[in-house]
């Protein structure tokens, strides 16, 4: 037979030899450490073998084998926290003889169902005198095995990497460094985009702003789309804000408001006589927002005579006053709105095609509310601090049932309807805070508020009292953190896996509280 210490050596030098090789033909550092890891597993019978990079005070499972994606992703630690975390701390190696006698072993990748009989070996990767890493193996306990020589030859093995373990360092702190730029100037763009009248942060919206941003300064007649209370008026002050007209005038013309046989009248102005009741001249609106912008408000409910009147003044931006035959001329900026169906109009005959695509020039198209449930909260937000300054009220917060209330309604009122519900609240609460009860009728359902059972005449079951108890928690935690997952849990003393698991089960949604 070989000699135990002979085979050792003899594994060491063919363990050397191989990763040696592996230094000289790999490219891809990420496979490199893979490949290390397995020559290990081949030459040593190692169980588990992983290699952590430090990042801060963190350590993280950057390789391994014999674990999963997510047991890898279990793998972190702090500096000083447990076995991994002392060797990257002190930078000393460590040998654990039995793992299941260790108590602090903390078994984070959660890999070892039996940890008897195992012995773990962990050796920091240290480049130019500081700790970049560890390599850490688990190995059976058996007759033969001198943890000594494994844990000498692992520290060589350390040693060999760390020049290809700086370079996957390096690289892995340039990328976090580019996204957090990146991340950096999409906020810097977003928030230099959204106009000041607006509140919202869904991708929806940032579009909008975009779209606002991109015409704003150009003279195109702009048509705004979206069903009523979206906000269409907003987003044209917003383009009129923007514009080089931001300090001329901005005229509103509501087209359903004004009556058929005043409508001509009121854009284009009358002369005196013209018509009965018309006891002096009068200016229209299309001549008072001369040099600035006039903003149709529903295109859509225009007659077609007035549709034939409407598109002569598009397209010349001259007109009549009613009664004269003098042609004037104006400069002014068009920005258009509807929440009906143009499409459908023309294709029963009821809206004129070519004063469609007069209009369509640059459509933008603004989301329902049911649509932009991220940005439900801050709306509410908003509404709550407006209507607290003009009613006089001190209210501090909205209730977590009140937000969920909200966030199950499907707001076929849009903005508007959530604005009306806020001022409602705000009057009714008699206290600092705004409760479910306070919110209007209409929000008033037994599975929003939890009371489908109770209406039965018979109490809740206890695990639906304490899955409401549960989920309370779960969100009050999560408004607190901004919808941090991992921050929540430690919050609430309990594993990112298991609020996790309670947040599937429970259909609590984390990205409506950012």
């Amino acid at each position: 037979m070989v000699p135990t210490r002979a085979r050792n050596q003899h594994t060491a030098v063919a363990v050397l030899n191989q990763i040696s090789h592996v230094l000289v033909h790999h490219k891809d550092v990420s496979k490199l450490l893979k490949e290390v890891l397995d020559i290990l597993y081949r030459e040593m019978g190692l169980q588990r073998g992983t290699l952590t990079m430090r990042q801060g005070d963190i350590l993280s499972i950057e390789a391994s084998h014999g674990l999963s994606e997510a047991e890898m992703k279990r793998g972190i630690y702090h500096l000083g926290e447990g076995i991994t975390g002392r060797v990257a701390q002190t930078g000393k190696p460590q040998i654990i003889p039995d793992i299941s006698r260790e108590p602090e072993f903390l078994d984070r990748t959660q890999a070892r169902a039996d940890a008897r009989h195992t012995a773990f070996i962990c050796v920091p990767i240290i480049h130019e005198e500081e700790v970049i890493g560890t390599l850490s193996i688990d190995r059976e306990k058996a007759v033969g095995v001198d943890l000594e020589q494994d844990c000498n030859l692992l520290e060589t093995v350390a040693n060999i990497m760390a020049d290809a373990v700086s370079v996957s360092f390096r690289e892995h702190e340039e990328r976090e460094k580019l996204l957090e730029e990146n991340r950096r100037l999409k906020q810097e763009l977003h928030k230099g985009l959204r106009p000041d009248n607006i509140i919202g942060n869904c991708n929806a919206m940032r579009n909008v702003y975009a779209m606002i941003h991109q015409v704003a300064k150009s003279n195109a007649t702009v048509m705004i789309r979206g069903s009523s209370g979206t906000g269409k008026e907003l987003v044209a002050r917003a383009i009129q804000s923007a514009s080089n007209r931001r300090d001329r005038p901005f005229v509103v013309v509501n087209c359903a408001a004004l009556p058929e046989n005043l409508i001509e009248s009121e854009l284009f102005g009358h002369e005196k006589g013209a018509f009965t009741g018309a006891v002096s001249r009068r200016t229209g609106r299309v001549e008072a927002a001369d040099g600035g912008t006039i903003f149709l408000d529903e295109i859509g409910d225009l007659s077609q005579p007035m549709q034939v009147k409407l598109l002569r003044f598009i397209q010349e931006r001259t007109f009549q006053r009613v009664g004269s035959n003098e042609e004037r001329k104006v400069d002014v900026r068009i920005l258009a709105a509807t929440s009906r169906d143009l499409e459908a109009l023309m294709g029963r005959g009821e809206f004129r095609e070519d004063l469609y695509y007069r209009l369509n020039v640059f459509p933008i198209h603004l989301p329902d509310l049911q649509n932009r449930r991220s940005d439900i909260v801050l709306l509410a937000d908003y509404f709550l601090d407006k209507y607290n300054k003009i009613h006089g009220k001190a209210i501090k917060r909205i209730s977590t049932p009140a937000i969920n209330m909200m966030m199950a309604y499907h707001w076929p009122g849009n903005v508007r309807e959530l604005e009306n519900c806020m001022e409602r609240a705000v009057l009714t609460a008699d206290h600092d805070v705004i409760h479910g009860y306070h919110l209007p009728p209409s929000l008033q359902t037994g599975q929003a508020t939890g009371t489908a059972k109770l209406s039965t005449g018979s109490n809740a079951d206890f695990q639906t009292m304490v899955a409401s108890f549960e989920r309370e928690l779960i969100v009050e935690a999560l408004k607190l953190r901004h919808g941090n997952v991992a921050a929540a849990a430690r919050h609430l003393g309990t594993t990112p896996r298991i609020l996790h698991y309670k947040i599937r089960k429970l259909g609590v949604t984390p990205e409506w509280y950012h």
